[in-house]
């Protein structure tokens, strides 16, 4: 049960504003969505690089949208696991994209991967292995 962006744009906006103040849906495409988080100095460590905290919470949004845009408006999924590697300094003057594709989508677990790049370069600075707990029963 696939879902268009607005769709995901909307519930986000009524359900978890927050999540939208500086991050913004670039696509979502099958099994996957791409996303573009901007950063400001209060995403920031020493050395002008984004932190590894605000990194792993663009790919786990990259990851929650992604299994949204595939299985529908589902609000109580959530994180059980995640594996971060950093490759690279991020440029602290450039904003981040996020590129989710997910690998496993079972019954109860999906599994996906989120490539993160800093705008304006090619090579990733963070690759992201996240798998999600889907919820068996509505939650009234």
């Amino acid at each position: 049960m696939a879902i268009d962006k607005n769709e995901i744009i909307n519930f986000l906006a009524q359900e978890f504003p927050q999540a939208l103040e500086k991050t913004s849906i670039q696509e979502i495409t099958d099994r996957g969505a791409e996303l573009l988080y901007r950063v400001d100095q209060n995403d920031l460590r020493p050395g002008q690089t984004v932190s590894g905290p605000t990194l792993m919470l663009v790919a786990d949004f990259a990851l929650y949208v992604a299994i949204m845009g595939h299985l529908g408006l589902i609000a109580m999924a959530v994180t059980t696991n995640m594996t971060i590697n950093f490759f690279r300094k991020p440029n602290g003057n450039q904003n981040i994209r996020a590129v989710c594709k997910l690998i496993k989508v079972g019954r109860t677990l999906v599994t996906g991967e989120v490539w993160l790049y800093s705008i304006g370069d090619d090579e990733p600075v963070a690759h992201v292995i996240g798998t999600y707990a889907i919820p068996t029963k509505p939650i009234q």
